[in-house]
């Protein structure tokens, strides 16, 4: 068993929204000592009273620590914190930027961290801030193995670790490709409520059944791992729900929104995918093959 798993060392958390006060009081909970610096420095007055210390400036607060967490709107506030620092003070520290960006932005801040003497992991926290550190808790994290290795009791604390390798980028890459689906996801049910409610339908009469169809989905698509070889393969065979049914639905929903005065430009969007695929030949393929035009664009 790693030291690291037997004495809960030293973190800092830097960026006290919702999602960085719960991973303080959840380190907390688990014995870390946790010094903790926020730009607005009563949020960490609940936390001070946990046990948490507060450092004076961004600096004093990483030089405290060997590991740091940043928890912020985006990497470019990682930069206005930290890049007013004294000289030296990153080196030798390792950083985990659990912040929401591209994965371009990662790759260029890990390589701004080791410009300073410091080691860069990248992460994306997969649940909300009250769900941090529960069961079913994950997080995607990406960069040199040997950091990931070092801390991986400490951020194991906040959601089970999924680690995919070296590249700095890729954390992020599967963190927005996550909310890519939820956002269309919350985009299509607020949508679809307003598309009820237009008529004069309360939404607590349309909603209920309307977050089953979410629930149901999984099914409905089949096993993730042979949607994704079929999906590799170009295989789209259409048993049951082809490209022209789907897309004669998607114009009907096009047709009622526009009649309704509710905004078209969703269903316009997935209009057009299912538009696309039937211009390419692919109208009898099942509905998967979007695919094929929706990475080609």
């Amino acid at each position: 068993m790693s030291t690291s798993a037997m004495t809960p060392s030293p973190i800092t958390v830097i960026g006290l929204g919702p999602m960085g006060r719960a991973m303080v009081a959840t380190l907390l909970r688990a014995g870390h000592p946790v010094t903790v610096w926020n730009r607005t420095p009563g949020r960490a007055d609940d936390l001070l009273k946990a046990g948490a210390t507060w450092a004076g400036t961004a600096a004093e607060a990483v030089a405290a620590s060997p590991l740091t967490i940043l928890s912020l709107t985006d990497y470019r506030a990682m930069y206005q914190i930290l890049g007013d620092g004294p000289a030296g003070f990153l080196t030798g520290r390792d950083l985990v930027n659990l912040s929401s960006d591209t994965p371009d932005a990662s790759r260029e801040a890990a390589a701004w961290a080791a410009g300073r003497g410091a080691r860069f992991l990248t992460g994306g926290v997969m649940v909300p801030a009250p769900a941090v550190g529960e069961p079913g808790a994950y997080v995607y994290y990406s960069g040199p193995g040997e950091v990931f290795a070092a801390h991986e009791p400490a951020l194991r604390l906040i959601g089970d670790p999924r680690y995919l390798g070296a590249d700095p980028g890729l954390a992020q890459l599967f963190y927005q490709a996550q909310l890519d689906v939820f956002l269309t996801a919350l985009s299509g049910l607020l949508h679809a409520t307003a598309l009820v409610t237009a008529a004069g339908v309360p939404a607590a009469d349309f909603l209920p059944d309307a977050l089953r169809t979410l629930t149901d989905i999984p099914a409905m698509v089949g096993d993730g791992a042979q949607l994704a070889a079929e999906l590799v393969a170009g295989e789209h065979p259409g048993d049951l729900s082809t490209a022209l049914m789907m897309g004669a639905t998607a114009e009907h929903i096009l047709r009622t929104s526009e009649r309704a005065g509710v905004d078209r430009e969703l269903p316009a969007a997935v209009k057009s995918h299912y538009d696309r695929a039937i211009a390419a030949g692919l109208g009898t393929r099942n509905w998967t093959a979007l695919y094929e035009v929706i990475r080609a664009s």
